[in-house]
């Protein structure tokens, strides 16, 4: 059960592995802090504010052992029953120089009068009136944006249409986003000479940090443009299959400035799963490397490009100036596809592409439940709510170096790049594996501000101490998305640079952001999302479909307000309308009657209205931050040897937090046997080789017979809760 903090004893501290002297006065400061610390009506130490003593006087270091830092905060927070653990806590003064304080010290006392305080005391207030009064909100939020509009917006939201869903945002408007991210402008910080991207390539661990300037980055962005209107007509969509470079994000960028299509494939899936995206996209070309440098191993990528398909490839160089690998006759060498401009007089010249506020810019793909991955178009709106969003919520500014492992494939990808671009700040890639030190290394000499994160990313570093001895004090902040983080990799990670937060994220790709996450103007608990995003509305429904009161702890399934700016009007290859609203009830409150838009999360609100995502309405599960669908696994399972009659996946996260773990339950052929372990093995074979290398079984179960309905529906939901009594089980163990 552990000590609470008033049973902590110095030779506690040393088993924890610091030296009795340091013990002995680390002891003295504690009984300090808990002498200063207000007892409360029960005669109870505040744990909060004992913690927040702690933080204050910095007493615990980065470079203490992990396990003093488990010992004073689960001792601390002993048995405590107020809500998830708050760890971080905004201060005053602070607040009031974040992106969202400082507009809200400029317009609340407006807004609210007398009823404003502050940006900590107000924020819920300030939160509600962006849910009620979007149009009033975003106004704020455009003039804060260096976004150019060759023709301004007749409004902010227009809800006439009753037929769609949310109305029309920025209807009339004209522009070009990619524009608006490599222009120079007014903008704090957003010159030409300032640094738009910093990389290193791994290998090059000791060797300077690569820059590349706003004028450097503008005339790349353009002499790619130039080279695509050589070769394709406009509104083409043009692949990109490639790990996060500098170049990749040159080549996302110029496809959108030349009014073509990006089309996201990420870099690890199979020649099938490629295949899958270039037909449904209606790919033109793909843009891709020879190869990937991971680890300080060479992986093919042309050849599974090749074996996808027969369109046009244009193939970059993973190390040094040219290709690798032999070409095709009808592909292109990137020195030579580059080398297509030079006749031109000004080849680093171009006139953007200017488009309606609703013309695609990037399909991106997101698991659906059965056949081919939802299609999913963003718009030139969708980057305007990532970049606000970051502005908002991840209080990204001019001066910030942003960096997070990721890949054009997901939507971090995207959201990663408009985040940057479109608030001054820098973006920082690391060519090559973040999983060791070299990555570490790498974000300490680029000066890394704020660095995104995937939970199973830090348990690696917590387990493998890879990130040992760097200095990260530059590091303001950390971000987390993708799947369900852990409390302990969690602590392990604040505590690296002095407990600063850890901002917790989670949306969608058609949402183009996140519907819940931290910020800097609320306490923060490690694993919850403290809030709505910004002029996001939700509610959690039970059910039978009735929303629980805002302020009620609860547990169901979100629903969220149509009036959400930057969500996705359309699927190129479903439904959207059976996707998004069908089945979905009515909201009714004093401003709105619109029907709620599905997400499909699981929410628990807990007391003191934190977050807490629970898992999926539907059978779509999250495998190291990518979602799939338990038919998609299962498909390829059933496969995978002839003793398999039928399987089921589902997935879980441990009782303690973390990444969701897979299990596959089967039902074998008649008169056939054969062990869970080999059918493991065979499992793990298949599902990396045909769907993602980067999914891991973590159990395999023979069972005679599935549990179905009388209709014979598969009940995974009767599967899923054996694998979690599995789990609790092996927690205790």
């Amino acid at each position: 059960m552990g000590k609470s903090i008033s049973e902590v004893r110095v030779e506690d501290l040393v088993r924890a592995g610091i030296a009795e002297e340091e013990a002995k006065w680390l002891m003295g400061e504690l009984n300090a802090a808990i002498a200063k610390v207000v007892v409360n009506i029960n005669g109870e130490l505040d744990q909060k504010e004992l913690w927040r003593e702690l933080t204050a006087r910095k007493l615990l270091k980065p470079s203490h052992p992990h396990a003093l830092h488990q010992l004073l905060y689960y001792s601390v927070y002993h048995h405590y029953d107020h809500g998830p653990p708050l760890y971080w806590f905004p201060s005053l003064n602070e607040s009031r120089c974040t992106n969202l304080g400082r507009i809200m010290e400029a317009h609340c006392p407006k807004l609210f009068g007398a009823s404003y305080k502050d940006p900590i005391s107000s924020f819920k207030e300030f939160h509600r009136f962006s849910v009620q009064h979007p149009e009033i909100y975003w106004s704020i939020i455009l003039k804060e944006l260096p976004i150019h509009f060759l023709e301004t917006p007749k409004c902010i939201l227009d809800t006439s249409d009753k037929s769609k869903h949310g109305g029309n945002w920025l209807p009339g408007s004209v522009l070009n986003i990619a524009e608006s991210c490599v222009r120079s402008s007014n903008y704090p910080n957003k010159q030409d000479d300032s640094v738009a991207i910093v990389w290193r390539a791994e290998g090059n661990d000791d060797k300077e940090v690569n820059c590349m300037t706003l004028k450097q980055l503008r005339e790349q962005v353009m002499m790619v443009a130039n080279a695509l209107d050589n070769m394709f007509s406009k509104g083409d969509a043009i692949a990109i299959d490639m790990p996060m470079t500098a170049t990749a994000v040159i080549i996302y960028l110029a496809i959108v400035l030349a009014g073509f299509v990006v089309v996201s494939i990420a870099d690890s899936f199979a020649a099938q799963e490629i295949a899958v995206r270039l037909r449904v996209s209606n790919a033109k070309a793909v843009f891709t490397q020879d190869s990937i440098v991971r680890g300080g191993r060479r992986f093919p990528l042309y050849s599974r490009v090749v074996e996808a398909a027969p369109l046009k490839a244009i193939v970059v160089p993973a190390i040094g100036e040219d290709v690798q690998v032999q070409l095709r006759n009808q592909d292109l060498s990137w020195n030579d596809f580059l080398a297509s401009v030079n006749h031109l007089p000004r080849p680093n010249s171009y006139f953007p592409v200017h488009q309606s506020i609703d013309s695609v810019t990037n399909i991106l793909f997101s698991s659906g439940t059965t056949g081919d991955p939802k299609a999913i178009p963003w718009t030139h709106l969708s980057p305007i709510r990532c970049g606000a969003e970051s502005w908002a919520n991840l209080d990204v500014r001019a001066g910030d170096v942003s960096c997070w492992p990721t890949n054009l494939g997901w939507v971090m990808g995207p959201i990663l790049i408009y985040s940057c671009f479109l608030t001054g700040a820098t973006l920082a890639l690391y060519h090559g594996s973040p999983l060791d030190h070299g990555f570490g290394k790498f974000v300490q000499d680029a000066g890394v501000t704020i660095l995104g994160t995937v939970p199973s990313l830090v348990k690696t570093w917590k387990s493998t101490g890879c990130m040992k001895g760097l200095d990260w004090t530059r590091i303001r902040m950390f971000a987390s998305t993708g799947e369900a983080s852990n409390v302990d990799d969690d602590l392990w990670l604040s505590s690296r640079v002095d407990y600063k937060p850890v901002i917790e994220c989670c949306g969608g790709t058609e949402l183009s952001s996140s519907y819940i996450m931290g910020n800097l103007l609320q306490p923060q608990a490690f694993g919850t999302f403290s809030s709505a995003s910004m002029s996001t509305g939700f509610v959690i429904l039970d059910e039978d479909g009735r929303p629980y009161p805002d302020d009620q702890a609860c547990v169901g399934e979100v629903g969220l307000f149509p009036t959400y700016m930057g969500a996705t009007d359309r699927l190129l290859n479903a439904d959207h309308e059976k996707v998004y609203f069908k089945g979905m009830p009515m909201y009714k409150d004093m401003l709105y009657f619109q029907q709620l838009r599905r997400h499909g999360d699981i929410l628990k609100r807990t007391v003191g209205g934190y977050l807490v995502v629970q898992g999926r309405a539907d059978d779509t599960m999250n495998l190291g931050g990518i979602k799939t669908s338990s038919i998609e696994i299962e498909r390829v399972c059933d496969h995978a040897d002839v003793s398999v009659l039928e399987t089921a996946a589902v997935s879980a996260a441990p009782p303690n937090g973390g990444p969701e773990q897979l299990a596959i339950f089967v039902v074998l052929t008649e008169g056939n046997t054969i062990s869970p372990d080999t059918l493991k093995k065979r499992f793990s074979r298949a599902i990396q080789s045909n769907l993602n290398p980067l999914f891991k079984v973590s159990s395999v179960k023979i069972v005679p017979m599935f549990p179905r309905t009388a209709s014979n529906k598969l009940l995974r939901r009767v599967l899923r809760d054996q694998w979690k009594q599995d789990l609790q089980i092996q927690s205790k163990l």
